[in-house]
């Protein structure tokens, strides 16, 4: 760059440009490096040494942090650890009550049954030493029978129900819960088949070796059926005792059949019959004893003192004379 000719005045921009190349670092830049450079520097350089807090002050926070972070998860695992404790102690106490329960229930069932057996032994020997007795007997053995509380065997039928099977193209996940339930066995169906046995001539039924008597329930509790308030489990077999020529014919031609065997047809209910020789059916549950009145003969009548042997006791004469 020339310089430019004497008394002549510089232009605008070539001053600017001067001051450009004079000042190449702006004011401000240049303190804060000084100030950087003195922090930097030592003792030994004459300037101050920062603290040890200032120094380790990140170290510290994220020291602290872990440790917080550690307290809390030792809480939160000492609660959970002592939560899991305490209800593993209440499901082991609860587990150990029902095993006692169900033991007691046991020795009560097992007394109970003994000494049913020893009260019909007792009737038995105490009915058989008269004539009236064993007339007694007869009557009741048939009405024993007819509630069910006594074991029978003999031919008769056989009736298979069960759940509908799934489809080989079933979609447990988008399945259709009506359909699914639809082919689900329920309590109606079972009262349906019981109630055409009967119809059809059957002399005893069972469920699932459940005898059937007069006051014998078949109820839906929640997914479960129960009969005589015992639970069964599918497949449901149905067992009547009668002729099975005739109970066959009979059950067919019900009503009642005919819708289950609809429910086959629409919705793959399982429904399947044969005759059977030799089914046994266990004896069913006892009515309870309410209450009962002992059969004491009358007393005879006392003889009359003033009548002597061979004495005819006359009454009265209560004729009035009209004379």
């Amino acid at each position: 760059m020339s310089a430019p000719a004497p008394g002549r005045q510089r232009s605008l921009g070539a001053s600017l440009l001067d001051q450009v190349l004079a000042e190449t670092l702006d004011p401000a830049y240049a303190q804060a490096a000084a100030a950087r450079t003195a922090r930097a520097a030592g003792p030994e350089d004459g300037g101050p040494r920062p603290g040890w807090l200032r120094r380790y002050r990140g170290q510290l926070l994220v020291a602290l942090t872990l440790l917080l972070a550690g307290l809390l998860a030792s809480i939160t695992y000492g609660e959970a650890a002592a939560g899991a404790q305490g209800r593993d102690t209440a499901r082991q106490a609860l587990r150990d009550d029902i095993g006692e329960q169900s033991d007691t229930a046991d020795d009560l069932a097992a007394q109970l049954e003994e000494l049913t057996a020893q009260v019909t032994r007792t009737r038995q020997q105490a009915l058989e030493a008269s004539v009236v007795g064993q007339r007694a007997l007869e009557q009741l053995a048939e009405a024993g029978q007819a509630a069910a509380v006594v074991a029978v065997s003999g031919p008769g039928l056989r009736v298979t129900m069960d759940n509908a099977p799934p489809a080989a193209d079933s979609d447990p996940v988008g399945g259709s819960e009506e359909v699914a339930g639809a082919g689900i066995v329920q309590d109606g169906d079972l009262q349906l088949v019981v109630n055409a046995l009967w119809a059809s001539g059957a002399e005893a039924i069972s469920i699932n070796g459940q005898r059937i008597g007069a006051t014998t329930a078949i109820r839906q509790a929640g997914k479960a059926i129960l009969v005589d308030l015992n639970p069964v489990n599918t497949p449901y077999e149905i067992s009547a005792i009668g002729d099975p020529q005739d109970l066959s014919n009979a059950f067919l031609s019900t009503p009642e059949a005919s819708v289950v065997a609809g429910l086959s047809r629409d919705y793959g209910l399982v429904f399947e019959f044969a005759r059977d020789d030799d089914l046994a059916l266990p004896a069913g549950t006892n009515a309870e004893l309410r209450w009962a009145t002992p059969l004491v003969p009358a007393p005879a009548p006392a003889p009359d003192p003033g009548a002597g042997p061979g004495n005819d006791l006359v009454a009265p004469d209560r004729t009035i004379d009209g004379g």
